[in-house]
């Protein structure tokens, strides 16, 4: 399957109880399969992370790229060389089982989309978390902003972008958005209330025509699902954690992992207070 075609796994319908449901039963749900769509609307209120995970030989210079590029790889979370866990996350969390779905990248574009990583886990491999914006949507929903592929129970489009990103040695390559699209005044207060969360991206980069960064067709993402856009509505477009991806596949080490667009690793740090507490915990 080539890397830029969308994850073929089905949303599962967000519900209530979904939205409620703590972060540790999310992820015991998914590692034992009894989950395995989209986690965008669960465990509301939590931070969730994307995933890259690469040999020790390169991970010094993607940590750079994290630096360089703050707004799509805000970094939440680093583990020791051949360690599935961190703990500053989540209890019981586990890097090899606890996401709905993996893609397995062995030294070409191409991939495996797996849902386990144990069979494949070595002790050189440093994991990477990074930010999501699944984690400021409860924000916005809870100020009465509908937010369209929530309701339509679809993952969130994403697109592969004309804007570059910042090179660090061998990592480069273009930016990836997701969008989501709002009648003008929701989409004052949408902008507002994701400018809050930083490590989940914060505030939008781009408002408006999307041939402007280089998306030819709204409704074909490159990754996610088909969006849903009313009449009079604006796309809003956030920088997104698949932007690794992309830069990862101008460097194709032996094995190299991450997430399923829009499967995330969903952690027991609170989004609102994200910035404090992970930087008390490293401290």
């Amino acid at each position: 399957m080539n890397a830029t075609k969308s994850a073929s796994c089905s949303p599962t319908t967000v519900s209530e109880s979904a939205s409620t449901i703590s972060p540790l039963a999310l992820r015991h749900a998914i590692r034992s399969g009894k989950h395995r769509g989209t986690t965008t609307g669960y465990a509301s209120g939590y931070l969730q992370g994307n995933l890259a995970i690469l040999p020790a030989s390169h991970a010094d210079e993607f940590l750079k790229f994290c630096v360089k590029n703050p707004k799509s790889c805000p970094l939440i979370g680093m583990s020791e060389p051949g360690s599935p866990y961190i703990p500053e996350l989540g209890t019981d969390l586990d890097i090899r089982t606890d996401l709905p779905g993996y893609r397995v990248f062995r030294g070409t574009i191409d991939f495996e989309s797996v849902s386990d990583l144990t069979a494949v886990w070595r002790d050189d491999l440093v994991t990477f978390v990074l930010g999501c914006s699944f984690s400021f949507e409860a924000a916005i929903t809870r100020s009465g902003v509908p937010l369209r592929h929530m309701d339509a129970n679809r993952n969130v489009p994403m697109y592969v972008t004309n804007i570059a990103t910042t090179p660090a040695g061998r990592f480069h390559g273009p930016l990836v958005v997701s969008m989501r699209s709002f009648k003008p005044s929701d989409a004052i207060r949408a902008i507002l209330y994701s400018d809050r969360y930083r490590l989940a991206h914060g505030a939008p980069v781009h408002i408006g025509d999307p041939t402007s960064i280089g998306i030819s067709d709204l409704m074909k993402p490159d990754f996610g699902d088909e969006p849903v856009v009313n009449e009079g509505d604006i796309p809003v477009f956030w920088a997104c954690g698949v932007t690794p991806q992309m830069a990862i596949r101008n460097v194709l080490p032996d094995l190299a992992i991450t997430h399923e667009p829009g499967l995330m690793l969903v952690t027991d740090v609170l989004a609102e207070a994200a910035e404090f507490s992970l930087q008390t915990k490293t401290a």
